[in-house]
């Protein structure tokens, strides 16, 4: 086979004659008129190769947008319709993190008394999805719309609002839990910080300008002593990673409220439990494992110290996320300019009856009529804290929170919805 050598130059070398200059000059005007037209040919096919190159730009990226997981007119009618308000004086509410434990029980309180919303999630892998992707069933099945995305994807969230002008943001989405920051600390910066400043910005340019709602957490108290935690506390000595970015967001939305007059509104949780809840979640892990006839490890504290918490229903959670959002104040901004003072709050959300975790125990053991195998091991040093508890003083005074059930009780519930969602049948598993 011919080398690209072989092409370029004369097979024979030395056998090609200088011929007379007439018939030299008569090849020399063939050679250029054949140049000259195959310069024509070729700006012909260069310009062929663009035009070709441009449409099949065209198609692939509107392939793209067809095949996206959001945008196109199907798409926007669905955000419409589950946007919808059903009542006087109701709100339209963009819910992140909504196929959350959390998000998903405040979307169904909203949907419920007739409040428009929209839901987004990005059905990550911290815990298993399929729990998620049944929550996201469950609000499907009462008319709400979760939009599959990343907070951190701007262009998403700005067609959002686009497309519907939301009265209020209840911000949900975080990377959740204090010990896996030591295996992944990037994805709680990725979320609870970077997200967070994304979905501000957003937030900050929309004319309206949305009341921001969002889960902060009672870490943020870290270190602290002095008992109940009180929003006036310390809140400088974080023990994890998480409590950091939860502290970093606090200072985060103070700024784009004094800056931008975005009205904000900080909800400090407090161990949060329930049904549809987390799967890392030391009850819910507890109750997995005691089912299963493994052993549970049981942490306590310096001094044989047991450690305790205040556990706080999902319900009344929800209690207090709706009340904040029913009390936001306005924000004063307009497209990113702010127009005047917007009201920043900060509330405690908790039960205020600390319950140490072999206490936990015992009650989940009363439901599932189970023997827990305990373990009893020291507290390694990975961010837990040996106690929570609130004062909710602030919250019960501006929020009119009350929360109303105690810990016996909300195990049952929780229980008969474990139970019944993994298929136990007296303790075994009929799967």
């Amino acid at each position: 086979m011919p080398s690209l050598e072989d092409d370029l130059f004369p097979s024979t070398p030395g056998k090609f004659k200088i011929e007379r200059a007439h018939t030299m000059n008569r090849q020399m005007y063939r050679c250029f008129a054949s140049t000259s037209t195959m310069f024509l040919w070729a700006l012909f096919l260069i310009a062929l190769t663009a035009s070709y190159l441009s449409f099949q730009g065209f198609v692939d990226s509107g392939s793209r947008y067809l095949s996206a997981s959001w945008g196109g007119i199907q798409w926007e009618k669905q955000v419409r319709d589950s946007a919808q308000i059903h009542r006087n004086g109701g709100m339209s509410v963009l819910v992140t993190g909504a196929a959350g434990f959390v998000g998903t029980h405040v979307s169904l309180a909203l949907k419920r008394r007739g409040d428009g919303l929209v839901g987004i999630d990005n059905f990550n892998n911290y815990y298993d999805p399929s729990l998620k992707k049944a929550r996201k069933a469950l609000l499907n099945s009462h008319g709400v719309f979760i939009v599959e995305g990343d907070i951190n994807d701007a262009k998403l969230l700005a067609k959002l609002f686009d497309t519907v002008a939301f009265t209020h943001v209840m911000h949900l989405a975080a990377q959740a839990g204090v010990r896996y920051a030591m295996e992944n600390p990037h994805s709680y910066v990725h979320s609870n910080i970077a997200g967070l400043v994304t979905l501000l910005e957003v937030c900050k340019s929309a004319n309206p300008q949305p009341a921001v709602v969002w889960a902060s957490s009672s870490s943020v108290y870290g270190l602290n002593e002095k008992v109940p935690f009180s929003e006036s506390d310390r809140t400088d000595q974080p023990a994890s990673l998480y409590a950091a970015t939860k502290k970093a967001g606090e200072e985060i939305t103070h700024t784009y409220n004094h800056i931008y007059g975005l009205s904000i509104t900080g909800l400090r949780f407090f161990t949060v439990y329930g049904p549809w809840g987390r799967p890392d979640m030391a009850y819910f892990s507890f109750t997995r494992n005691i089912l299963q006839g493994k052993p549970i490890t049981i942490y306590r504290g310096k001094n044989r110290v047991d450690l305790a918490r205040d556990f706080t229903y999902i319900d009344d959670i929800v209690k207090g996320c709706i009340g904040s959002l029913d009390t936001a104040g306005k924000s004063t901004g307009s497209g990113g300019k702010k127009r005047g003072p917007a009201p920043y709050r900060i509330f405690n959300l908790g039960n205020t009856s600390p319950v140490t975790v072999p206490k936990l125990v015992s009650i989940l053991e009363s439901h599932l009529k189970v023997k827990a195998k305990r373990k009893i091991v020291d507290m390694p040093g990975n961010g837990d804290v040996p106690f929570t508890h609130a004062n909710i003083s602030s919250a019960r005074r501006e929020l009119g929170y009350k929360p109303t059930t105690d810990l016996q009780t909300g195990l049952k519930k929780f229980a008969k919805w474990y139970l019944s969602y993994y298929g136990y049948n007296h303790g075994k598993s009929v799967n």
